[in-house]
């Protein structure tokens, strides 16, 4: 048997591990180096903050395997409210961030390891080198829109779930199912509509902070009502 509420409060603190360690990855090592548009200004920031932006790798490696974590225990947490869709929600997370973002992070590596080979350097010009860092930073953003389509489906499996059991607060599935929307309108959009990608980051910015924050802050301090599962 499993006590319920220790698991909510373990779930939460481990959402909040992902939310920093994602959150510094995107926002402050790899956001404080792009220079849209400009590859060599873009090539430089990398190699004068190299430490920084290998950094943003090891975060990135923490947030998406404290993921497998997380997605076990939010199966056992509501696979009394449905036990087949719980299962399904975890496995989309599975596939989002521990397995496409995480498979994704091959061009973070190579978006520095371009401009640091020596081999490389010492046949191809700074521009070229600075427009392939470019093309894997720009690749690696592709990533991440991809690995967002099946993470939009999880929290709204998610969101469908929480707001079906009995022991959670409904308005916690209402903020993640509309995190979701958020998530898939910014994968969707940035595909179909490039010239918005800052709209859509807003949206899903907002939508995210609302839902999996709001979610991991009743996790750490409620857990959850019932005493065990």
């Amino acid at each position: 048997m499993y006590n319920e509420k220790k698991i909510g409060r373990i779930t939460g603190v481990l959402y909040l591990i992902v939310i920093f360690c994602a959150g510094f990855a995107q926002g402050v090592a790899r956001e404080s180096v792009f220079i849209a548009g400009d590859a060599i200004a873009t090539a430089n920031n990398i190699l004068a903050n190299s430490a920084l932006f290998r950094w943003g790798l090891v975060t990135d490696l923490i947030a998406f395997s404290t993921d497998i974590a997380i997605s076990v225990l939010l199966y056992l947490l509501l696979k009394s409210v449905n036990k087949p869709l719980a299962l399904i929600m975890a496995c989309f997370r599975l596939i989002a961030h521990p397995g496409v973002a995480t498979a994704n992070l091959l061009n973070h590596v190579a978006a520095l390891n371009v401009l640091e080979s020596d081999g490389l350097t010492s046949q191809f010009s700074q521009i070229q080198l600075s427009e392939l860092s470019m093309f894997f930073m720009e690749a690696h953003h592709l990533g991440y829109i991809l690995a967002g389509v099946a993470f939009g489906i999880h929290c709204f499996l998610l969101g469908y779930l929480l707001m079906k059991s009995l022991h959670f607060p409904k308005v916690l599935g209402i903020l993640m199912i509309g995190a979701s929307f958020g998530y898939l309108i910014e994968s969707f959009g940035f595909i179909l509509y490039p010239e918005h990608k800052v709209i859509f980051g807003w949206i899903v910015g907002l939508s995210a902070a609302l839902g999996e924050v709001t979610l991991c802050i009743w996790l750490m301090i409620k857990g959850a009502k019932l005493e065990k599962i």
